[in-house]
């Protein structure tokens, strides 16, 4: 079975996360014994590899536009899935790239469409991106063959507006965590092991990274805890350039893209957690953050409230007060680790429910 995976920028170790998602999921469904071939953006590109962990690796080149890249990009992965690699079946990620899955089944190819979220509700795109989001996320409920999702939320979203009831439910996952007792990259970054908050993700307005660094910048006394972000903006703007003025003005510790050892030397000596966010779909960095038994602070949107944390664990979105009020409370109480239940959200369960998907469709038809 030959399978082409798009709407992503590529894996390995490009910030994002679909990007995340991909890489995690396709190596462990290539492991099965199924063709894959994940197109990838040039724009993103510093290897040249042609395979990884099993998966094929095709590099296109994309606008280095944010409105252009992802529906170009997808536009020709579709055409170089059809015509040069004779796929059986295409699978396109998130409703930007969702645009293109009526021209991919007018070229004879079965579609798999995972919604990640409804990218519309950003702050960071405009009227007409919003307008064609939202067009993208219709036209691919409409017209894939199979659709998953990656929450509840977002599959009652489409059952209410589409009227779609055959979706998918797959969870986004996480990895085992991976601990680190060395404390090396703690020291160049000038903290100290259990005394910081962290948080990670893009410096984009809907993270709220700048609420986070107004409430613990509001805290009487942080008693020597430092405040650690690590992520950056994937296109520097207004916001990012800000943000990070903000967060030197207020000692916070900037980190830039990380993943791997440095990421899970993070996670390994965090004391506490916090994702602030107007906007997710499931947040695979909080899933992180559990599989660490870390203590959480997250806003109170669907996508967080769907996990099932303690009550204590939320703050109304936006609400700054509370939230430095929730990390004063949490500094004072100097929190223990947390033994999550994270089985639905391990990969190998999620890479199995994803190929069940793929062998129903290509061998039972539509439905």
């Amino acid at each position: 079975m030959k399978i082409v995976v798009t709407g992503t920028r590529g894996i390995p170790n490009i910030p994002g996360g679909v990007e995340t998602h991909c890489e995690e999921l396709f190596p462990r469904i290539a492991e099965k014994g199924y063709d894959i071939t994940i197109i990838r953006r040039t724009n993103y590109i510093q290897d040249r590899l042609s395979i990884y962990k099993g998966v094929r690796l095709l590099d296109l080149k994309a606008p280095k536009k944010r409105n252009l890249e992802a529906i170009v990009h997808t536009f020709k992965a579709v055409w170089v899935a059809r015509f040069k690699l004779h796929a059986d079946l295409v699978h396109i990620h998130a409703i930007g790239p969702a645009l293109v899955i009526p021209f991919a089944r007018l070229l004879g190819l079965k579609v798999v469409f995972t919604h990640h979220g409804p990218d519309y509700e950003r702050d960071k795109w405009g009227k007409f991106a919003k307008a064609a989001l939202r067009f993208g996320e219709k036209t691919g409920v409409k017209y894939a063959n199979k659709v998953i999702v990656i929450s509840n939320a977002i599959g009652n979203l489409l059952q209410r507006k589409y009227k779609r009831y055959d979706v998918n439910l797959i969870h986004n996952g996480v990895p085992a965590p991976v601990f680190f007792t060395d404390s090396d990259y703690l020291k160049s970054l000038n903290i100290e092991p259990d005394k910081y908050i962290f948080a990670m993700g893009r410096f984009v307005p809907e993270k709220n990274f700048h609420q986070l660094i107004h409430a613990f910048a509001s805290l009487k006394d942080k008693k020597d805890y430092r405040l650690v972000l690590a992520g950056d903006a994937d296109f520097e703007d207004i916001y990012s350039m800000e943000l990070k003025k903000l967060a030197r003005e207020n000692g916070v510790v900037l980190t830039g893209f990380i993943k791997g050892p440095k990421l899970q030397t993070l996670l390994t000596h965090a004391k506490i957690f916090v994702l602030p966010s107007s906007h997710e779909g499931l947040p695979i960095s909080l899933l992180e953050a559990m599989s660490y038994r870390l203590p959480v602070i997250v806003s109170d949107i669907p996508a967080n409230r769907e996990i099932g944390l303690n009550g204590d664990a939320y703050f109304q979105t936006g609400n700054e007060t509370e939230l430095a009020g929730k990390l004063e409370n949490l500094i004072t109480e100097t929190p223990e680790k947390i033994q999550y239940n994270m089985e639905k959200y391990r990969w190998e369960v999620i890479a199995e429910q994803t190929a069940a998907v793929y062998e129903k469709l290509l061998f039972f038809g539509k439905k």
